[in-house]
């Protein structure tokens, strides 16, 4: 696609996203592109945009030759899947948002993308606003990328900075979260780290090369926390925060993980507070490099999206360097992390996980565990999914 080329948009979704690029589109000539036909669910919702621009007919936007780029903004991740790989059959460029479809099919998507040689850019899918993408494959070779670690939550970032800050209780805080758009009314993918573990493991591909579904990494989210454990960070200076986290470990091994976390002043994470997203990139030359902003919400995500659609008229596309380099990254579950746990019985866990306990101790409400344990015992461990058990690691 030439920087000559006019960009004719089929646009799937008109929520506050596709509404607020429809109008910054209107009022940016010099991007070159313009919205041909959007693609909704309900015919008869009142929308602010001519009614001639609207239809439910999928095939109207595929099937349109004039149509070169798709625009996919919605919340269904199977129906996304379905428009996007008939898009590249089609030979129409894709820019999405939706980091679920993105994640469970990214291997079979750049196959068919690679096939038909047609740009597939998703910047708005990880941390918004926020870049990441963007420099993982631009600025970072590999063998110099040493850690990738990230709050790319809004949502539970929001609800912790609430819990920590004003004392709310976490229904309290869930609740606020979703009265401000911050979390949706089914609030699962955020607070039990769904949506988090979705953005790593696209992190992880352009970060190392690595191609890894969601559910070979582990996660937990937020909403099995306890009261008791926002007291214990408070007393010690820490934050918790749900962390994502991909670590060189040596001998081209990545160790990958989404977990609440605490973290201590030392951090830049330690300060991103509310629905704002913050990551540090880990490079053995460059030290650390800090992106912050926010990483969901109307104007956000629809700064990403228009920049990818800005990069579609120089014909830009990833280009996955790092899944072509001769030295291949493959996940490790050997890495140790120091844990906290706190617990209602002694019997709720298995010592026998721990390579080491450094503390253990008891109060008369809770038990509590501060020990050494392998993410591959980790992963194993039955106790892992007891609603009753709280793990928060200390983050490096």
């Amino acid at each position: 696609m030439s920087n000559q080329q006019q960009l004719t948009i089929g646009l799937f979704g008109f929520g506050v996203v596709g509404e607020g690029i429809y109008q910054v589109l209107q009022q940016t000539p010099s991007l070159n592109a313009s919205i041909k036909t959007i693609c909704i669910k309900h015919a008869d919702k009142e929308r602010n945009a001519p009614t001639a621009l609207f239809t439910t007919d999928e095939n109207s936007i595929l099937d349109d030759p004039e149509i070169n780029v798709i625009v996919e903004l919605i919340d269904d991740a199977d129906a996304a899947y379905r428009i996007v790989k008939k898009a590249f059959a089609n030979k129409k460029a894709i820019v999405s948002a939706n980091k679920k479809m993105i994640a469970e099919h990214l291997e079979e998507l750049l196959k068919i993308q690679k096939e038909h040689a047609i740009s597939f850019l998703y910047e708005a899918a990880v941390c918004g606003s926020i870049p990441v993408i963007r420099n993982l494959e631009e600025y970072y070779d590999n063998d110099l990328l040493s850690s990738f670690s990230g709050i790319v939550n809004g949502s539970t970032n929001y609800i912790l900075t609430k819990m920590s800050e004003d004392k709310l209780d976490f229904a309290t805080a869930l609740k606020q979260a979703q009265d401000l758009g911050f979390a949706e009314s089914n609030p699962a993918l955020d607070i039990e780290g769904i949506d988090a573990v979705n953005k790593l493991s696209i992190v992880l591909k352009h970060a190392y090369g690595i191609t890894c579904l969601p559910s070979e990494l582990i996660h937990r989210g937020i909403n099995r926390l306890h009261p008791i454990d926002s007291i214990y960070a408070g007393e010690k200076g820490l934050q918790i925060k749900l962390v994502a986290n991909a670590k060189h470990t040596g001998e081209q091994q990545i160790a990958a993980y989404v977990l609440p976390a605490f973290v201590n002043k030392d951090s830049q994470l330690y300060h991103v507070r509310n629905e704002f997203n913050g990551t540090i990139i880990g490079s053995k030359l460059a030290d650390e490099q800090f992106l912050y902003g926010k990483g969901a919400g109307r104007f956000p995500t629809s700064s990403a999206v228009l920049s990818d659609i800005a990069a579609l008229r120089y014909g830009y596309k990833y280009e996955y360097k790092k899944s072509d380099n001769p030295l291949k990254y493959t996940l490790s579950y050997s890495k140790e992390i120091k844990v906290y746990l706190s617990f209602n019985a002694h019997c709720d866990i298995n010592r026998d996980d721990f390579t080491s306990i450094e503390e253990s101790y008891s109060n008369h409400k809770r038990h509590f565990l501060i020990a050494y344990i392998s993410l591959d015992k980790l992963n194993k461990a039955t106790w892992l999914n007891n609603q009753s058990i709280s793990l928060i690691v200390f983050n490096e």
